[in-house]
């Protein structure tokens, strides 16, 4: 029940964000996805510091070893960023406000391309969610079964958005509204996988569990910092994503304080 949890919730936010296909026509307003991006990344910033590197920090700290308690958190989180900047290397994307391809050369056309620019930024995501619920099926940590819902529920949220975020698009571009939604969907499929990957590699390196929550805090803010955030500010109607951004930030850091 609690792994369902884990996989269903954020899933869920993806195809809900997705399905605004069928409720809206034509290309989405660029001020709606400005704040649809800066919400996103409001929540992720706050479900890295609360929800990953604050347990990581307590966690190392209670375990008594030598280490000082912001090794692991430090380690792990550049080591989540090397990693991403590693994929955005090597698998092939475009991203929205762009229309130069990145990472290795491919002839894939230009809807997969999108949906693997998503699909990119969904594993970190995916990721972060698995490693607390690994942490709260361990029974060794502080994670609560809220707490870890919480996170569950703020990555959901922000999916809604960022689900509609690559399927409105396509619907611009001339894309039918069941294949934008199909693409918007795939886009989250990631997440469960990476959700599972990292729970099993959780379950086999169980001391390593602080690095690995500090890891998934680095992938996430990497996609925030390299992505979300530019694409929120580029052009006019900036202020919107800013305020987004803060509204998104303070939900999710009231969801982990309240329900954890």
């Amino acid at each position: 029940m609690k792994v369902l949890i884990g996989l269903l919730i954020p899933f869920g936010g993806t195809t809900l964000g997705a399905a605004l296909v069928f409720l809206f026509r034509g290309k989405m307003n660029a001020k709606i996805q400005k704040c649809f991006l800066g919400f996103a990344s409001g929540v992720m910033i706050a479900a890295s510091v609360w929800s990953l590197l604050i347990p990581a920090i307590e966690m190392t700290e209670k375990s008594g070893g030598i280490l000082p308690a912001w090794f692991p958190a430090a380690a792990g989180f550049l080591a989540g960023i090397g990693f991403l900047l590693l994929l955005d290397h090597i698998i092939p994307h475009l991203h929205m406000s762009s229309s130069t391809p990145e990472g290795t050369k491919s002839s894939l056309g230009k809807s997969a391309m999108l949906l693997l620019a998503v699909t990119l930024h969904n594993i970190p995501e995916g990721m972060a969610v698995g490693v607390v619920f690994a942490g709260l099926l361990s029974g060794k940590t502080d994670i609560s079964l809220a707490s870890a819902t919480a996170l569950a529920l703020g990555i959901a949220l922000q999916n809604i958005p960022e689900g509609a975020v690559i399927s409105m698009p396509l619907i611009g571009q001339g894309m039918r509204k069941r294949k934008a939604f199909l693409y918007g969907t795939l886009s989250g499929a990631v997440e469960p996988v990476a959700f599972l990957v990292t729970i099993a590699l959780t379950a086999i390196i169980t001391p390593a569990l602080a690095y690995i929550l500090s890891f998934a805090a680095g992938a996430m803010l990497y996609v925030v910092i390299e992505e979300l955030i530019p694409e929120a500010q580029e052009g006019k109607h900036s202020n919107a994503g800013t305020v987004c951004a803060a509204l998104g930030f303070v939900l999710m850091m009231v969801l982990d304080v309240a329900l954890g």
